[in-house]
């Protein structure tokens, strides 16, 4: 609920500050405090409900819940930490340690930064003395309740407050359920729960972020949200067609301007240089074949370097340098970079905003635009560069209908339209749980099985797994030669072989998967990692961290490859790309723009002829009417459906005997007519129970601790996710037998 007008709103909430804070505001130059500030501040000095702070970027947020609680912090005299800042990346915590320090000297409270790249001095300056705040990683919270429970319990038993920063990281996928179980821990070690304080810019269900936040509340949370005044937005898809016989993989390390990825990088430069921007490029592999682009024009122009790659595979040195570059602003920076600049880190206003690739979620296009048009009177810049294939004759009609340019055409309306994905269900809720039944028990050092089900399940994180489940869970993690847990006589579950090999590995604090990799090392200096999948002898030629190496030694048992430059070398393989789902809405909206015959004002000619061209196709293909298209061999099935929907008609399909693979907006049949497909979907007529079609489903291990999870749980989980999807699935089916092929 948003926090209603009651007589304390006319309180000065200036006045509700700590003297130092006020005299900080003033050093500042604020002639007054923002609207979100002096809501959060009225809030936070007179109740103890959590609050959810939802505002526009660079609208004071992080001082709206940090300069109320600093009385709190300053005023108190038991031992241990009062506030306890929980963010998703070391940058931001870095960045929120520079921004607090000066008034947290004047306030004579210690503020403490606590991940793997802190240094430890501070550290233990806090263990022997635990008071003000610290700054944290989830995976940091996690490593020190299970290596030492000791200390954090010392540390943060007695917390007045936490904050979840960034509070849209974390409502989805495997790190925000293990978020939320270590809060719920945290939580059990103090005598009174801590107040939730979340922070966040871009959220479509606040009420839903706010009961997330509050989970384990008895009080409903009170939600705090200013719009705020949005700059004017500048924007332009820009489209580039591959020329003939051009090779996706092969093109990446062309040193020719005439592919797309080298019209896009001509483009970028000219319009770039000297300004400060950032350009989101996808994968890593794709940030670094764009800065190394970028870089040989700069040397070809023989001008400055002023375009440098930012991704997780890069040093911490390097990625630092550069955030600092951007901060500090004297010289004209663009960073091209996956989602790591995407977060809240402090890189002061940008220019404007690139991306490489049409948006597949509005969430994320929205937290990028608010990097750009910070200051008093400028304006928001967004670029979008839209790669398009060539089309020949024997083309596939899917590739006639442009959809990358159309899916960004799509993507700009809901933008404009202010649409926000709603949360998806979470497919990580085994893998997590697996993760913290270990976890506990190593902090424990042993524990019973009600004991482990009362403290993660009721109420917890995972209530939604019963205690049968959970029973079979343990069963399933006690089997094998190598079992991850072990049962004594007196029904103490401990740790087995696999579990405590897991339990020691520096790996085991995260719920993300890690790769093992390969040390890239130039004179001494750490460049990042590469993962094993890269074959590397002496003499090889690769592209990393926007510049070109060959490889003078490599140490097999250690995993480090040694590095000099060199003009020439090829990228190296990353990950793939996550393939980030498309909503049901983002599809949708994708058929709207087959349907209209306006050209928008913000496609350049190439973009607005490769609508046109997407437009006509759709027309000669009758797509307006039938969903069905034929290719060669495939037949095309365009469900205007987002990727979870299509998921499931795929398994369904599949279920039949029919051979086929999902796009964002519908799937392919391989080797299959237009009347066999058409029959078959006439056969099915509805979609069977889920737990029925979850026997036809491969690859249901897709988190990290997935693989030690029982099968029948598994398939359980999938089918629970899409349970309420069926009716749906079912209505899809009819509307597709009833279209004409």
């Amino acid at each position: 609920m948003n926090s209603p007008r009651s007589p304390s709103d006319t309180i000065d909430a200036y006045a509700l500050l700590h003297p130092t804070v006020q005299r900080w505001v003033r050093d500042q130059g604020w002639s007054s405090l923002r609207e979100v500030q002096e809501r959060a501040i009225r809030h936070i000095a007179n109740d103890h409900r959590d609050l959810l702070i939802s505002a526009t970027t660079a609208a004071g947020k992080t001082e709206a819940a940090f300069l109320p609680l600093l009385r709190r912090t300053a005023q108190r005299k038991a031992p241990g930490v009062s506030l306890l800042y929980v963010a998703p990346l070391k940058a931001l915590i870095n960045d929120q340690f520079m921004r607090l320090g000066e008034l947290c000297e004047k306030l004579e409270t210690p503020v403490v930064r606590w991940h793997g790249d802190a240094p430890q001095g501070p550290k233990n300056a806090a263990i022997k003395k635990p008071a003000g705040i610290v700054l944290i990683t989830p995976e940091s919270v996690e490593a020190m309740l299970v290596r030492r429970p000791a200390t954090a319990e010392a540390l943060f038993s007695s917390l007045d407050a936490i904050i979840v920063d960034e509070l849209h990281a974390f409502m989805q996928g495997p790190r925000g359920l293990h978020l939320s179980s270590l809060l719920h821990r945290l939580e059990r070690l103090n005598d009174r729960r801590p107040q939730r304080i979340g922070l966040s810019a871009t959220i479509g269900d606040l009420q839903f972020a706010a009961n997330w936040l509050s989970s384990t509340a008895q009080q409903e949370p009170v939600i705090v949200a200013v719009g705020g005044k949005r700059p004017p937005l500048k924007l332009q898809i820009r489209a580039y067609v591959d020329p003939a016989d051009t090779d996706d993989e092969a093109d990446v390390e062309a040193d020719e301007t005439q592919d797309a990825l080298g019209q896009v990088a001509d483009h970028a430069f000219g319009v770039l240089r000297g300004d400060n921007n950032l350009m989101f490029a996808g994968s890593r592999r794709n940030v670094e074949a764009i800065a190394d682009r970028l870089r040989r024009r700069s040397e070809r122009e023989k001008v400055p370097n002023e375009f440098f790659p930012h991704h997780g595979s890069l040093s911490r040195e390097l990625r630092e340098e550069l955030e600092v570059r951007l901060k500090d602003g004297r010289l004209p920076t663009t960073a091209v970079a996956t989602t790591t600049l995407e977060l809240g880190i402090d890189i002061g206003s940008v220019r404007s905003v690139a991306q490489y690739g049409p948006p597949r979620s509005l969430s994320s296009l929205k937290q990028r635009l608010g990097r750009s048009g910070r200051r008093e009177g400028t304006s928001a810049i967004f670029r979008n560069y839209v790669r398009e294939r060539y089309i020949s004759p024997d083309s596939d009609p899917l590739d006639r209908l442009r959809l990358p340019t159309i899916q960004a055409v799509a993507a700009v309306r809901l933008l404009l339209d202010r649409f926000v994905e709603p949360p998806m269900p979470d497919a990580s809720l085994y893998s997590v749980t697996v993760h913290q039944v270990i976890s506990l028990i190593a902090e424990r050092g042993g524990a019973k099985a009600q004991g482990l089900y009362r403290s993660l399940c009721c109420p917890g994180p995972f209530a939604a797994i019963s205690p049968s489940n959970f029973a079979d869970l343990l069963r399933g993690l006690a089997a094998g030669e190598e079992p991850l847990l072990e049962q004594a006589p007196d029904g103490t579950i401990m740790l087995g072989p696999m579990g405590e090999k897991l339990v020691s590995s520096r790996d085991f604090y995260a719920n993300f998967q890690s790769n093992e990799e390969w040390r890239v090392v130039n004179q001494g200096r750490a460049l990042g990692t590469i993962p094993l999948i890269n074959a590397f002898g002496v003499g090889s030629i690769i592209g990393f961290a926007g510049r070109r190496w060959r490889v003078s030694a490599v140490d097999d048992r250690a995993k480090v490859v040694e590095v000099l430059a060199h003009p020439a070398g090829r990228i190296p393989k990353f990950d793939r790309v996550s393939g980030e789902p498309v909503s049901d809405r983002l599809a949708q909206e994708m058929r709207l723009v087959f349907l209209a015959d306006d050209v928008p004002s913000y496609v350049d000619p190439a973009a607005a002829k490769c609508l046109a061209e997407g437009q006509a196709a759709f027309r000669k293909y009758n797509l307006h009417r039938t969903a069905f298209l034929q290719a060669q061999k495939d037949v095309h099935v365009l469900t205007w459906q987002g990727s979870a929907i299509n998921a499931v008609l795929a398994v369904l399909l599949t279920s039949t005997g029919i051979a086929c693979e999902t796009f964002d907006v519908g799937l392919s049949v391989t080797n299959a007519s237009l009347e066999d497909v058409s029959d078959v979907l006439a056969s099915i007529g509805e979609c069977p129970p889920m737990d029925q079609l979850s026997q036809f489903v491969e690859n249901l291990a897709l988190e990290k601790f997935d693989e030690y999870v029982p099968h029948k749980l598994l398939r359980q989980s999938w089918a629970t996710r899409h349970d309420h999807l069926a009716s749906d699935v079912t209505r899809l089916i009819q509307k597709l037998g009833e279209n004409p092929t």
